[in-house]
């Protein structure tokens, strides 16, 4: 469980995040809002890049907010960016071990759990290929294989299914949705892609000039009026 308690973010004068909080319970939970909502701040808030101004943010009870990044990354704390993060210079495989490099595991066991992710991702016949070679859809199936090593606990995705095709979203998806069943990890994903939202996440927080304005069941804050004047625009652009 991730329990975002009354976070809030300034820059200068400008409230990034107002008093944020949501309880998220679901194995997949969404966060929508127009550009500049404050969903990419929530989400840097939680990994480090951000300091917040007050709030806590609890996974499975710890404040995550009162430790060092790395020490997030440590105990369980894996995110993607917009940009997939994959070294241009290291294969499959070796942009996958870099994630657990601080783990004391042993090597062999180490490559044994990215090979296993790089199968549930369809990667493993590509394990040694260099990232320079990658396709857009490769770079991001490696970036999930990468979230999923390691043990962890938390994962977060900013726009992972930005400009990828229909196809390649439905599968996106699908991956998504295995992710707690093979790792016990709770995950929460940022995107404009309200299909996919829609599909894959049992609970939505909607953010606006960052405050909450909805969150609970998916299909109940789509719905919301106050959601599709703020987001989604009119009922006829939903169909």
């Amino acid at each position: 469980m991730i329990e975002i308690d009354a976070v809030t973010v300034r820059f200068g004068g400008l409230v990034a995040l107002n008093e944020v909080s949501a309880r998220l319970t679901a194995p997949v939970a969404g966060i929508i809002g127009p550009n500049g909502a404050g969903k990419t701040t929530l989400m840097n808030v939680v990994s480090g890049f951000i300091t917040a101004k007050s709030g806590r943010v609890l996974v499975e009870g710890q404040d995550f907010l009162r430790l060092a990044p790395h020490r997030r990354a440590q105990g369980g704390l894996r995110r993607s960016f917009q940009k997939e993060q994959i070294a241009d210079d290291l294969t499959v495989l070796e942009n996958v071990l870099v994630q657990t490099d601080w783990s004391l595991t042993n090597a062999r066991a180490k490559r044994a759990e990215a090979m296993e992710m790089l199968a549930v991702v369809g990667l493993a016949d590509r394990a040694h290929k260099i990232g320079a070679a990658l396709s857009g859809f490769e770079r991001r199936l490696t970036d999930v294989a990468r979230c999923m090593a390691g043990r962890p606990r938390l994962i977060m995705f900013d726009e992972p299914a930005g400009g990828l095709s229909v196809e390649e979203t439905r599968q996106l998806g699908d991956l998504v949705l295995q992710i707690h069943g093979l790792t016990g990890a709770q995950t929460v994903i940022i995107d404009h892609d309200v299909e996919l939202i829609s599909r894959i996440c049992a609970e939505t927080l909607v953010l606006d000039f960052g405050r909450r304005i909805a969150f609970g069941p998916t299909a109940e804050v789509l719905a919301d009026p106050k959601v599709k004047a703020a987001y989604l625009g009119t009922e006829e652009g939903m169909q």
